[in-house]
């Protein structure tokens, strides 16, 4: 079942369940090649990385409850990629696949493009993560490569699936600048 939820920037009260969420995934997934969880005080470092840059940084919520988090950042540091940016959504595990990618993607593709970026790129971890690919397919995304088994996590070699996605006027026209 299809969940309403309610997009909205991410705040200060909501990085308790944004740590839990991502730390669920570190811990029990290879979506994410991080080891070890983040505590609180890192992810709000994170956070406030992100929002000093200008950049979005999402959640889902329902009824109060964040369910769900996206953000983007800058591609790399080397400002000749100052419009290229690289999302992350995380959704909390109880409320997969119902629809909260398919709402929180959107927002920040949209945000993006208000922001000046370009490009967004995906970098999904393992290539059997078939229900990320899917999601980022369904919003325009295009394969853009593999890199096989460039991490080690759980005892085994995962690749990153690379993918890619026009925002706005993409390379047709020069950018208004941005200062990253």
């Amino acid at each position: 079942m299809e969940l309403a939820a309610k997009i909205r920037p991410a705040s200060d009260n909501d990085l308790a369940a944004i740590v839990e969420i991502y730390a669920h995934y570190v811990r029990n997934g290879t979506v994410t090649f991080e080891i070890d969880p983040p505590g609180h005080a890192e992810i709000a470092r994170r956070r406030a990385e992100v929002e000093a840059h200008g950049l979005p940084y999402l959640v889902a919520e329902v009824e109060g409850v964040v369910l769900g988090y996206a953000y983007a950042v800058p591609y790399r540091p080397r400002r000749a990629y100052r419009f290229t940016v690289e999302e992350s959504i995380y959704i909390g595990p109880a409320h997969t696949r119902r629809g909260l990618g398919r709402l929180l993607l959107p927002a920040l593709i949209e945000a993006c493009e208000r922001w000046g970026a370009r490009q967004m790129v995906a970098v999904i971890g393992g290539s059997d993560n078939l229900a990320s690919v899917r999601l980022h397919e369904r919003f325009g995304f295009r394969h853009a490569g593999v890199l096989r088994s460039v991490g080690f996590k759980f005892g085994r070699w995962l690749d990153s699936v690379l993918m890619q996605r026009t925002l706005g006027a993409g390379d047709t026209t020069m950018p208004r600048e941005i200062d990253i």
